[in-house]
């Protein structure tokens, strides 16, 4: 498998699944553009790519969609694959929330990927590019205490299939990965302490049927598989990457 020659666009690049990705996309040739708010954290990532032509591009993707892809087509010429990796989650329940949080939340779930994906089309259509996008499982099954992170995951995964369907005819094919759980810090970021933390990886071995939560590089893989000719004939798949989970029982 190789992406030499090819430009790939990660949004939220500097931790996490985009950092991870970003890693193993380079080592598969590709020329990157990464996106993120955190200077030392995106420098960190370049420093892990290696020899890849790396195009850092410190921006918010809430206000900067059209800035980051006009950057990326002025530096590499093209655009071959969109990872539309930025998101957020916070805790909320409809007893317990404000539109604050929604606005929020549905703003970098999902208007942000909206309007990246608008400005990336023309160039994806050029280049018979992809689109992944990074759900979860949230969106694929009903949960408590983050209502709207799991309304802007269901949304997206629509947004997914629907856009499949929209740019089949034109070679661009559209695929999301949807994670359970995966060791990163995107809980503490929601809020969770340490101890809480702790609790919670413990009772996800219960909840994923593999016993276990995900690792980054795992979810890394199969958005690379998505994005790669391998899955040349695969769109419109929510692509779940999560031990099992989605097949439990909810309680």
């Amino acid at each position: 498998m190789s992406f030499t020659g090819k430009v790939v666009l990660i949004t939220g690049a500097s931790s996490g699944i985009g950092a991870g990705t970003a890693e193993h996309f380079s080592k598969l040739g590709a020329s990157l553009a990464l996106v993120g708010r955190n200077v030392n954290n995106l420098s960190e990532v370049i420093k892990k790519c290696g020899e890849s032509p790396v195009l850092p591009i410190i921006a918010d993707v809430n206000k900067d969609a059209k800035v980051i892809i006009e950057k990326t087509i002025a530096h590499f010429g093209r655009l071959d694959v969109l990872v539309n990796n930025a998101g957020a989650g916070a805790k909320s329940s409809i007893e317990s929330t404000s539109m604050e949080p929604y606005d929020f939340i549905m703003t970098t779930n999902l208007r942000s990927i909206y309007e990246l994906t608008i400005n990336a089309v023309p160039h994806l259509i050029a280049t018979k590019g992809n689109i992944v996008n990074v759900s979860s499982t949230a969106g694929l099954r009903a949960s408590t205490v983050v209502l709207t992170y799991c309304m802007s995951k269901a949304a997206l995964d629509q947004f997914t299939k629907c856009i499949s369907l929209e740019l089949a005819p034109k070679g661009v094919r559209v695929n999301s990965v949807n994670p359970a759980v995966i060791r990163t810090n995107f809980h503490k970021n929601m809020g969770f302490d340490e101890e809480e933390y702790k609790l919670y990886l413990e009772n996800c071995k219960k909840s994923h049927a593999l016993g276990r939560v995900g690792e980054v590089s795992e979810v890394a893989e199969a958005i690379i598989f998505l994005a790669s000719d391998t899955a040349s004939f695969i769109t419109g798949t929510l692509l779940p990457v999560d031990g099992g989970k989605i097949n439990m029982c909810p309680r």
